[in-house]
């Protein structure tokens, strides 16, 4: 089986690389949509060597790794990479336009960044995600969450969005052709949410919110620059090298298609861009209910959630650290969603005051038998800080693994 990616930005060069180590498929189809410098070899140039990761034959087989690009054929359009059998389209970026049929691809990772809506019909001007389908893949996968235009119109009934290890047992082969990897932010935040969601409850999680210490992504600008017509956020033209810049994340509406329980729970998430080429940090605070008065919820039992998620069902993904580390530390870590810095994690106990005639739905019998007194309820703050690599290391990874996991799918 051969399998599409379309785009050469950041997550597409890197799922090069992560499905060129994994061999999964026969031969890997890349859309580039133009020409590149002077032809393939440069193209192939900018596939070889990257400037926070290193050269791809060092990462694939360490210091001893040498040139795996071999095989050039500009005519064609081919190469080998280690081994693998890569073919570049450099003629359309319509997605309806690729010559996915042609090549024999089924499967197709839209890694542009551009096509986000699963609503838009395949022949809209300027080009759609379903193009794909129409071009002759049968599934594509989004390496961002979608993202509807018309806030009013529902999500297709074919259109799923997944975190592996996470919700992918929603996934239905025969219903679902258009798939969201959601986000880097939102792939580490399930994994930090989802085994305090399994021990405590939805019930007992009262608030919660998250702060994302970003790296630094291809849409900011290197220096200053005036903003287009129209624009709203005047920081997104700051220079990324030299500033700390506040901006939006969509990780907490994401969030809450790969874990439902998170909509009856009040959530905020916040982003905080630095200047680094990537490594990304979520400071997360969860506010939980402790049932004991006397023992409430610490920051041993918090640790001891991490640590049995960590050894046990979510074992593949997520990672328990005793170490103190930093954001270098991260970057192309083998295969991790989240890595939560147990040093790091905190809790506080207080206990909230409730005038019970302010609870609504509250009869009067039960007024009566409360009496005047106030409810006294133990609320446990809990603070926990999980790395992820937002490039390589987590989110390319899990996106090549829940590539593979549909391909299987297919066949």
């Amino acid at each position: 089986m051969k399998i599409g990616i379309n785009g050469m930005g950041r997550i597409g060069k890197l799922s090069v690389w992560n499905q060129v180590a994994k061999k999964h498929f026969s031969e890997i189809v890349v859309n580039v949509g133009r020409e590149v410098g002077r032809g393939l070899q440069d193209l192939l140039q900018t596939i070889e060597k990257d400037s926070t990761f290193g050269h791809i034959g060092v990462w694939l087989h360490g210091y001893g790794g040498g040139r795996v690009i071999e095989n050039m054929n500009e005519a064609e359009g081919t190469a080998t990479i280690d081994g693998v059998p890569v073919r570049f389209l450099r003629t359309h970026r319509n997605p309806r336009e690729v010559q996915w049929r042609q090549h024999g691809v089924s499967l197709v990772v839209d890694c542009t960044g551009v096509f986000m809506d699963p609503t838009t019909a395949a022949n809209q001007s300027g080009g759609a995600l379903r193009g794909h389908l129409e071009a002759g893949a049968t599934k594509v996968i989004l390496s961002a969450p979608f993202k509807i235009k018309n806030k009013g119109q529902p999500m297709p009934p074919d259109a799923l969005t997944v975190v592996l290890g996470i919700n992918d047992a929603d996934l239905d082969p025969g219903r679902h052709s258009v798939i969201s990897g959601a986000s880097c932010t939102t792939t580490c935040l399930a994994f930090m949410m989802k085994p305090l969601l399994d021990h405590f409850g939805a019930g007992r999680i009262l608030s919660a919110s998250m702060v994302t210490v970003h790296a630094a992504t291809p849409s900011q600008k290197v220096l200053d620059a005036v903003p287009k017509a129209g624009a709203t956020d005047l920081r997104k033209t700051r220079s990324v090298m030299n500033n700390i810049i506040l901006t939006t994340t969509g990780a907490a509406n994401t969030l809450r298609l790969v874990l439902p329980e998170m909509a009856h729970i009040g959530f905020m998430a916040e982003s905080v861009r630095i200047p680094t080429s990537t490594g990304s940090l979520i400071v997360l605070n969860v506010n939980l209910q402790s049932e004991n008065k006397e023992k409430p919820i610490d920051r041993e039992q918090i640790l001891e959630v991490y640590r049995q998620a960590a050894q046990g069902v979510h074992s593949a993904y997520l990672e328990y650290s005793d170490e103190q580390n930093v954001s270098s530390d991260i970057i192309g870590y083998p295969r991790k969603a989240a890595v939560i810095e147990a040093q790091e994690t905190h809790t506080r106990t207080g206990f909230v005051s409730i005038d019970p005639r302010r609870i609504e739905g509250l009869g009067q019998d039960a007024l009566g038998a409360i009496g005047s007194r106030s409810l006294e309820i133990p609320v446990t703050q809990a603070t926990i800080f999980g790395w992820y690599d937002n490039e390589l290391g987590s989110y390319a990874h899990l996106l090549g693994d829940l590539t593979i996991r549909i391909a299987r799918q297919m066949v």
